[in-house]
C-alpha cells in the first residue's frame, strides 16, 4: 500500500493483462479460500518437525504464534470473505511459510497508518499488509514532513506492485496521468502511495487547479465515494484497482485509466531490533519459493506479474 513518493519512481511494466486473471480467482476465492489464519494449526508442521523451526527466537518458537498487524480492508490482498473468514493474497503466503516455520500467523485487523506503530509498541510482531518497503520507513523518516519519528523498520520483501488510478466507468473525464488530475478531486486511502503521489501532483498543479484530495481510513470507503460519484477518480495500488475494476457491481462500476506506475516491493515489516525473527521470515519466504508454493499462491490470485525470485531485505528505495 505504502509508499514515499521520494523512492525510486520505476517505469512499471503494465500488468493489465493480469486483470483478467484476477477475475477469474475473484470467483473462487469466496469458495475456495479458508481462512489461513486462525486455523491453520492443523495444517502446519508443529514447531518440533518444521523445517525452519530453529530459525525463530526460542519465544517466538515457543508461543506458536506470529502475530500479523493487517488492515483486512485490501482485496485480493487480505479481505474477509462472505463468513467473515480472512483470505487473500497475504494470509496464504503467510500460510504457507508458517508451515515451514512452524507456527501459526494471526491477522489482527488495524487501520493501515497505526500499523507501524502497533509494530514498535509490541501489539504485532510483524506487519503484512501489501506495505511497500521504503527508506522512509526504514529510517523510521515522516515522508510528509522529512523528520525523524521512530527507529524504522526492517522489510522482507515478498512482491512487486505499482499503482492505478481508475474512474467510474465510462466516465473518465479525459483521466489518464497523474496531471490529468489537476483540478478535480479523487479519493484513496489514508498513508498510502497513491496519497503521497497525489499531494507531489498537486504541487505541481497550476494556481487554482490543485489536486482535492479525500482520503479514508481504508480503499473500500474510497470506492464507495467513487462510485456515489464524489470524485473524478480514485488510485491504489494495482492488484487492488484490478480487483475492484473486475468485481465491483459486476464490473460495471470502474474502469482502470492509464498505466501503473511507481513499482516497488511489498515487505513484511518487523521491528529493526527482531533480527532473528526477520531472518527466519526470509528463509521461509525463500523456502515456499523455491518449493513452488509460493508460485500456486501467485496463480491462484491472478497475480504472477508481480511475483519475485528470491526474498530480499530492505529492497525498497
Amino acid at each position: 500500500m505504502t509508499a514515499s513518493s521520494t523512492r525510486r519512481t520505476t517505469a512499471a511494466r503494465s500488468r493489465l493483462a493480469a486483470v483478467g486473471a484476477i477475475a477469474v480467482a475473484g470467483t473462487l476465492m469466496l469458495t475456495g479460500c479458508g481462512d489461513q489464519t486462525k486455523d491453520s494449526g492443523s495444517e502446519s508442521d508443529t514447531a518440533s518437525t518444521a523445517p525452519l523451526a530453529g530459525k525463530l527466537p526460542k519465544a517466538v518458537r515457543d508461543k506458536g504464534v506470529i502475530k500479523v498487524g493487517s488492515d483486512i480492508a485490501y482485496a485480493p490482498v487480505e479481505f474477509k470473505d462472505s463468513s467473515g473468514k480472512v483470505v487473500g493474497i497475504d494470509p496464504d503466503i503467510a500460510a504457507a511459510m508458517g508451515k515451514q516455520l512452524g507456527v501459526d500467523f494471526q491477522f489482527e485487523n488495524g487501520t493501515f497508518d497505526t500499523l507501524i506503530t502497533g509494530l514498535r509498541s509490541k501489539r504485532y510482531d510483524i506487519a503484512m499488509s501489501a506495505m511497500t518497503d521504503t527508506k522512509d520507513r526504514q529510517e523510521g523518516i515522516d515522508s510528509d514532513t522529512g523528520k525523524k519519528v521512530g527507529e524504522g523498520v526492517d522489510f522482507v520483501d515478498y512482491f512487486t506492485a505499482g499503482v492505478s488510478i481508475y474512474t467510474k466507468k465510462g466516465d473518465d473525464q479525459g483521466i489518464k496521468t497523474w496531471s490529468d488530475l489537476c483540478g478535480k478531486k479523487i479519493v484513496l486511502q489514508r498513508g498510502t502511495v497513491s496519497e503521497d503521489l497525489a499531494k507531489a501532483e498537486s504541487k505541481k498543479c497550476p494556481a487554482g487547479k490543485k489536486i482535492a484530495i479525500e482520503a479514508f481510513d481504508n480503499d473500500q470507503q474510497a470506492q464507495t465515494r467513487l462510485r456515489a460519484g464524489g470524485a473524478a477518480a480514485g488510485s491504489s495500488d494495482f492488484p487492488v484497482a484490478a480487483y475492484a475494476v473486475k468485481t465491483s457491481g459486476g464490473g460495471k462500476d470502474f474502469q482502470l485509466v492509464g498505466e501503473q506506475v511507481e513499482a516497488a516491493p511489498y515487505g513484511i515489516a518487523v521491528a529493526k531490533n527482531q533480527t532473528q525473527l526477520r531472518d527466519a521470515l526470509k528463509a521461509a519466504l525463500d523456502a515456499i519459493i523455491e518449493n513452488g508454493e509460493y508460485e500456486k499462491i501467485m496463480k491462484k490470485w491472478g497475480v504472477t506479474d508481480g511475483s519475485i525470485d528470491a526474498a530480499t531485505i530492505n529492497g525498497g528505495k
